[in-house]
Parts: C-alpha cells; sequence; structure tokens
C-alpha cells in the first residue's frame, strides 16, 4: 500500500510505527486518528500485515534482520515527527534525532525522559546477562490502551496548535 505521490501533507509532521510488536489495538487507533486528521502514518514491518486502504496509511515492508525497521524509521523520520514503539534504543535514536516517541504503554520518550528508561533497560539486560531472573512486561491492558490514546491525544493537539 502506498500514498499517493501527489498528496501534500497538511501537516508538518508524521506518524512512524515500529508496526511488527505494535499491539492491534493500538493499530486500530492510529488507523482511525490518521484517517480522521489527514496525517500521514506509515507502519514499517518486516511482514506483511493488514493496513486499511487509505491515502494516509501507508505499509513499508523492510528486510529481517535485527533492527532493520529501526533503522528505516530513523533513516526516514524528520525533526518533529512522531514515533511509535515499545523499543527503547529506538526511542533514543528518535529524540537524537529531535523526533518524539511514544511507547505501547503511552510512555512519551522526549530529551527529558528517554536517557533515565534507556540506562534502567540496559542495567535490566544487565541482570539478566548475568543469570538474574527478571520477569518481563506484563500484558497488554485497558487501561495501557488508554494511556496511549491519551499521550498520543495530548500530543497532537499540542502539534496541530501550531
Amino acid at each position: 500500500m502506498t500514498n499517493d505521490p501527489e498528496s501534500k501533507p497538511k501537516k508538518n509532521f508524521r506518524i512512524w510505527v515500529d508496526a511488527d510488536a505494535c499491539p492491534g489495538a493500538l493499530k486500530d487507533i492510529l488507523f482511525r486518528t490518521a484517517n480522521r486528521l489527514e496525517i500521514h502514518l506509515t507502519m514499517v514491518a518486516n511482514a506483511g500485515m493488514h493496513c486499511p486502504k487509505s491515502k494516509w496509511i501507508r505499509l513499508e515492508l523492510v528486510p529481517h534482520g535485527a533492527d532493520a525497521a529501526d533503522h528505516w524509521i530513523v533513516d526516514q523520520m524528520s525533526p518533529g515527527d512522531l514515533v511509535i514503539t515499545g523499543d527503547i534504543p529506538l526511542a533514543a535514536r528518535v529524540v537524537e534525532k529531535d523526533g518524539i516517541a511514544i511507547g505501547t504503554r503511552g510512555e512519551v520518550f522526549d530529551d527529558a525522559t528517554v536517557h533515565d528508561r534507556l540506562a534502567t533497560r540496559n542495567l535490566m539486560e544487565q541482570f539478566r546477562s548475568a543469570g538474574v531472573e527478571t520477569s518481563g512486561p506484563k500484558p497488554l491492558s485497558q487501561k495501557d490502551v488508554q494511556a496511549f490514546a491519551n499521550s498520543l491525544d495530548r500530543w497532537l493537539v499540542r502539534q496541530l496548535r501550531k
């Protein structure tokens, strides 16, 4: 699925989604938002997935491989763009490029927050490498979906007022 190349964005930002691990409930919110507000939304994945037919929504398939989608998103995004991801290292790269990332549980990753989250993630990874058992993430709850929708809405309101 591709965007109409003649279609000029009405907004000065785009939304990029690290789509392989993005929960379906969040994809539905993003699809509705893109169409309602006429915002370009690009789903980036290594495997095909369903995307509604829309001039605002595009699926970009990238080769399989470690962090292929992450690299593609960072290469394509512009400062001021929004990236949806649960991947803290990707969120840090987005922030370095003057973007904003929202996590799948509604966390907003910006310059003020992403470095602490990255340090915590790296520490937990060191614990796991040393054989310390850590619990994995909890399943996505309805409260998480609502927190995501609220964070997305707050970000969009700020952007659309500019």
